[in-house]
């Protein structure tokens, strides 16, 4: 029987799942990824863990809820201790390495206290969030009064482009990602009125194309052993600009219309003031959403042009008859939906994204080209590619909180039988907590969705909202305050208390080794409460019987 020897895993940033055309959008044609749906499984209903990348990522890496492993926000790094997939498939004798962006921060003072040295082994994969590192890549080298907001970001893309001739101290910025105008002047990506024009650099030296070649380039380097690559791209996150010919494929007539509602402005306090932030007031004006949208999907369609590519080879190689396929995203993108900008909320526009999945094995052949319509979570793929490599999910099911998509890959089931999806925002750093006059523990709000209802709590006293997805698919009108879904909303906090109580920290003892000790007495010591030595089998008790000493008195002698 065939089967997935390796596993390409790939991950776009802040890619909408709606902006596929195997997912329905009807202008943005995707053919390489919608190839792929038909080789796989397509995931309808795929959910990350926190609407932000850094967290969302970690808890895709981890297998693990948000405040399971800690990393609530962009830079906040992965705990020293928290085993990672590149943990799980060393253990089966898969090597697992980067190819691009994680938005890791390595655990520094854990570390040092530690003694784990940065350049040990070791030491680099704890820094790397369990990856051996061919091209580490953020993607991200914006400059402010203070300095780089990622020194390490694109460093080896920035020589790449010097290389080609690209004369700058930041050929990131002042050629992949910004336009020219006739005089030579640099007309930034960072400003959101640039976006509709081609940014001044040939498209085969621009950031995604570069970084398939340094994926095709990692597989040649593997020969016949096991890996699991992380081909992780940086588009199409911000900034909002990309080279010809794709700038000007799209215009105004192959945009979709904002989805969005006046009622929405004078809803939930805290929903209020994330409008009012100023990428969302941006997005919320139709000139720069339009010019941003012409710059987005281009950004898709080079993607996918590139999947076409990096396919090709595959095909050639004969990768695609060994090696399981994963296209998924780090979260969503708003797009001026419901008056926002970015992600950090919880509309399926940010918190929904796509999951396809092609698998090799003639086990999967029975599912070729289905939908799967039930819900999953990114924590699902650490599982998943931990079964693939030989190894078993629920011997570590005590840390893993995902489970694992191969039964709905090859079909044994048809139901994963989860019930709900959780998400969580850490917002305790932003003015959005000085506004609503929220401590740092209390500003925190988690998504709670299922097929049928989606509710976001917010901590600090705050009335939760309310989604009928079946009824408002557009998740525009809150319905929290209507009596009628009382029972509804005490339902759905029922399955809430549940999963918060769940006891994610007891990660060092086995669930089965657990089990065991409740089942068996202990072999080891003595056994407390015994009242006679009859009551307990005889072996338990053997050091306890028959033995002889003599009186304290006769050690020590009397006055």
């Amino acid at each position: 029987m065939a089967q997935a020897k390796n596993i390409l895993f790939i991950m776009f940033d802040q890619l909408r799942w709606d902006y596929l055309s195997c997912y329905g959008h009807p202008h943005l044609h995707t053919p390489n990824i919608d190839k792929l749906a038909s080789q796989g499984v397509r995931f309808d209903r795929a959910y990350i863990q926190s609407p932000l990348c850094g967290p969302s990522r970690m808890s895709t890496y981890t297998g693990r809820y948000v405040h399971s492993h800690g990393a609530c926000y962009n830079h906040f790094p992965l705990k020293v201790g928290e085993r990672t997939m590149g943990d799980y498939l060393r253990d089966q004798g898969m090597g697992c390495w980067l190819v691009g962006k994680t938005h890791m921060s390595a655990d520094a003072e854990g570390m040092a206290r530690l003694g784990l040295e940065p350049d040990s082994i070791i030491g680099a994969r704890v820094a790397e969030c369990g990856f051996d590192v061919f091209e580490r890549d953020d993607g991200m080298r914006p400059q402010g009064p203070d300095g780089f907001y990622d020194p390490g970001g694109a460093l080896k893309y920035n020589e790449y482009l010097r290389s080609k001739g690209y004369d700058s101290d930041n050929p990131w910025h002042d050629y992949a990602n910004s336009a020219i105008d006739d005089d030579g002047n640099v007309l930034s990506g960072w400003f959101l009125k640039n976006s509709n024009l081609p940014a001044n650099i040939a498209e085969d030296d621009s950031e995604t194309p570069y970084l398939t070649r340094r994926g095709i380039e990692f597989i040649e380097t593997q020969g016949d052993k096991p890996w699991c690559c992380h081909l992780s791209y940086i588009k199409p996150h911000w900034p909002y600009i990309v080279p010809e010919p794709y700038a000007s494929m799209y215009g105004p007539k192959d945009f979709l219309a904002p989805v969005r509602s006046e009622v929405e402005k004078t809803g939930h306090p805290a929903f209020v003031v994330m409008q009012e932030a100023p990428v969302s007031r941006a997005f919320s004006r139709d000139d720069v959403r339009e010019k941003v949208m012409q710059a987005y999907m281009g950004l898709i369609k080079q993607c996918d042009d590139q999947m076409g590519v990096l396919f090709d080879y595959l095909e050639r190689s004969g990768r695609m008859d060994d090696t399981m396929i994963v296209i998924t995203s780090d979260h969503g993108d708003y797009m001026g939906d419901h008056w926002m900008g970015e992600k950090t909320f919880f509309h399926d526009a940010a918190t929904k994204v796509p999951m396809i999945i092609y698998d090799p094995s003639s086990a999967a052949d029975a599912t070729r080209g289905t939908v799967y319509d039930g819900i999953v979570e990114c924590i699902d793929l650490a599982p998943t590619f931990l079964e693939v490599a030989g190894g078993d999910p629920t011997a570590v099911d005590h840390i893993l909180e995902g489970t694992s998509l191969i039964p709905i890959l090859h079909g044994t089931t048809h139901d994963l039988g989860k019930d709900y999806v959780f998400c969580e925002y850490d917002f305790s750093m932003r003015p959005i907590a000085n506004r609503l006059s929220l401590n740092n523990a209390d500003a925190r709000c988690f998504m709670i969705a299922n097929r049928k209802w989606k509710l976001i709590h917010f901590d600090g006293g705050l009335r939760p909202m309310l989604f009928d997805l079946e009824n408002d698919p557009g998740e525009i009108h809150d319905v929290a305050e209507d009596p009628a879904n009382a029972d509804v909303i005490a339902e759905i906090y029922q399955a809430f208390h549940h999963w918060a109580r769940r006891p994610a920290q007891r990660t060092t003892v086995s669930n089965e080794a657990i089990t065991k000790m409740r089942s068996k007495a202990s072999t080891k010591g003595v056994t407390i409460g015994v009242v006679d030595e009859g009551d307990t089998p005889h072996e338990l008790t053997a050091h306890y019987r028959d033995r002889r000493a003599r009186k304290w008195q006769d050690i020590v002698g009397t006055s």
